[in-house]
């Protein structure tokens, strides 16, 4: 098998059929992933032990496959046709190789992408500390992309990213980009963090927030005048703010809380519902830091985040149930795929 060729075919037909990722595992068909559903390329045939092999070996190179081997996990972007990027993941199982690809899309604009319009407002800011969650394949990526994308087409102001991998591309307009790989470019997302304040950084977009030294040097950046925009496996705004504190050593609590009631600009969660007409459409909660968000924070009362998204959409926040309810009352969304998303099932009965 020319795996080079095979593997052109293989991204083709996923950006043909809009699909998202591409599964190469020994024992089973070439499987994409089109609207969360797998679909097996039952044309193409099962592969094999040397397949999965030689798609790895076009892919990442031999030196590369060599220290796979003795890792045995491995994270990778690649390029396809100076057009596509995709974002690779290699593994073992059975002691055999699998393969995940997933297809970064083009970076596409806030009003594209559906995002709330506050998010334009917050990707002007001068200063701050800006979280996007969610659970893997939500968005979170493509809508820090978005984010960078407006600062990039309006200010002139230095952007450094720090990614493992990286994923979307971004030519320069008005904003200097300089875009950093972990593995390739830096050590770790802490090591690159602690290089940055000598790099007349403006912006800052750290792809994962995955430890606290990355925590606590992104919160610190934030009070020293950097945007830092970031992404956190969560599943809501209160749910982020605990994480990030408990992620701290109990006699280091009081002050990663006085230092993100100071920094925090707000923490967007978002979803993928499918869409009535096709495709996925985002669902969102959206927490600003208010004052009174600040001293919840503070004063160890982040309980009570919840309720004060409910009740603050004048202050510009969004509740996630009632951006659902929204959804199904314009016949975005059907209301049995609403419900499986929604936090208080009973409140969003109510209000639709």
């Amino acid at each position: 098998m020319n795996y080079e060729t095979e593997l052109d075919d293989l991204i083709m037909t996923l950006v043909k059929e809009t699909g998202s990722d591409i599964h190469l595992s020994v024992g089973s068909f070439p499987t994409i992933r089109v609207n969360r559903e797998l679909i097996p390329l039952t044309r193409k045939k099962e592969l094999s032990g040397e397949d999965t092999l030689g798609f790895l070996r076009a892919m990442v190179g031999e030196k590369t496959l060599t220290n796979f081997v003795v890792t045995q996990e491995l994270d990778f972007s690649y390029e396809h046709r100076k057009e596509y990027r995709l974002r690779g993941n290699a593994s073992f199982q059975r002691g055999l190789i699998s393969i995940a690809l997933r297809l970064v899309p083009k970076v596409r604009s806030i009003s594209e992408l559906n995002l709330p319009e506050q998010i334009s407002q917050i990707a002007r800011e001068r200063q701050g500390f800006f979280l996007v969650v969610g659970p893997v394949g939500q968005g979170k990526s493509t809508t820090l992309s978005s984010m960078i994308g407006l600062i990039n087409s309006e200010s002139k102001r230095h952007i450094v990213t720090i990614e493992d991998p990286v994923e979307f591309r971004f030519d320069q307009e008005k904003s200097l980009i300089e875009q950093r790989e972990v593995g390739v470019d830096t050590a770790d997302f802490h090591v690159a963090l602690n290089h940055i304040f000598r790099q007349d950084a403006d912006v800052i977009m750290i792809g994962e927030m995955r430890d606290k030294e990355t925590i606590a040097t992104a919160v610190t950046a934030a009070e020293t005048g950097h945007l830092v925009l970031s992404t956190l496996h969560s599943n809501s705004a209160s749910q982020s703010v605990d994480r990030i504190i408990d992620s701290f050593p109990s006699d280091q609590q009081d002050q990663i809380r006085m230092q993100l009631a100071s920094s925090l600009i707000g923490i967007l969660s978002q979803r993928l519902l499918p869409r009535v007409s096709g495709g996925l459409i985002p669902a969102f909660e959206l927490l600003l830091n208010t004052p009174a968000i600040a001293n919840i924070i503070r004063e160890k009362r982040t309980h009570e985040i919840d309720v004060l998204i409910e009740t603050g959409s004048q202050e510009g926040m969004i509740d996630f149930d009632r951006y659902l309810a929204e959804l199904v009352r314009r016949g975005e969304v059907l209301k049995d795929d609403a419900l499986t998303f929604a936090r208080r099932r009973n409140m969003f009965e109510r209000l639709i």
